[in-house]
């Protein structure tokens, strides 16, 4: 179970990191908005812990550019910011619950479990996935655009899921490593790069419309948008 938790004050960040280390939870902790956008971005979580008042970038818009990038994971508010209208705000942008501080770290620990359930109550098995023309079948591992079949190897599909799973997701290279090669590769390998340039060659290569996309300085992702 890895928990993300996005918190500038180090007394609450140390207490919640040992608490819910102790609950069993695989703990990191960002200390600023923009480290933990980077990180949300980075790494499969299974759920976020958020502030909102965090230097460089709050709470509620790092929340909303998650969501516009189809991030799903599950995301508790934080906060001292316990008026109605702050509460209203947090969920309206995207936030599965919110709970003020001062906070009770039993009630914390049981909410952070009722949205683990939620989320596994409500990930339905997907047996395909489809971008424009693009089709992958997850049961047979079989990939056409349009009515012609591709080949591909067993990495390029992995990585091929990976982007078609969330399209308009903007997925980094790192992520990209750790869920496609796992932890143990090089982070500065030119691999990710590599297998972009295989997928383009197969998938995009004389069409007119190109799905896998550059965004500069952060990563990869599959769309249907033109340009």
């Amino acid at each position: 179970m890895r928990l993300l938790i996005v918190e500038d004050d180090r007394r609450v960040a140390d207490f919640l990191e040992r608490g819910l280390g102790a609950e069993g939870y695989k703990v990191l902790v960002a200390r600023s908005g923009p480290e933990g956008l980077a990180l949300a971005r980075a790494q499969d979580w299974t759920l976020l812990v958020l502030d909102v008042m965090l230097p460089g970038l709050n709470g509620l818009d790092l929340l909303q550019t998650l969501r516009s990038e189809g991030s799903q994971i599950p995301v508790l508010m934080l906060t001292a910011l316990g008026a109605l209208e702050d509460k209203v705000t947090g969920l309206r942008l995207g936030a599965d619950d919110y709970l003020t501080k001062p906070f009770a770290f039993d009630e914390l620990v049981v909410r952070l479990e009722a949205l683990r359930r939620r989320s596994r109550e409500t990930q339905a098995p997907i047996s395909s996935l489809r971008v424009a023309d693009l089709s992958l079948d997850r049961q047979r591992m079989r990939v056409c655009r349009g009515e012609q079949p591709i080949m591909l190897t067993a990495k390029e599909l992995a990585f091929l899921e990976l982007l078609m799973s969330a399209p308009g997701r903007v997925f980094s290279r790192e992520r990209i490593l750790s869920n496609v090669w796992g932890a143990h590769e090089d982070p500065l390998t030119n691999v990710v790069d590599v297998y972009v340039r295989r997928l383009r060659q197969k998938i995009d290569e004389g069409r007119p419309l190109a799905l896998i996309k550059t965004v500069r300085g952060i990563g990869y992702k599959i769309d249907a948008e033109p340009g």
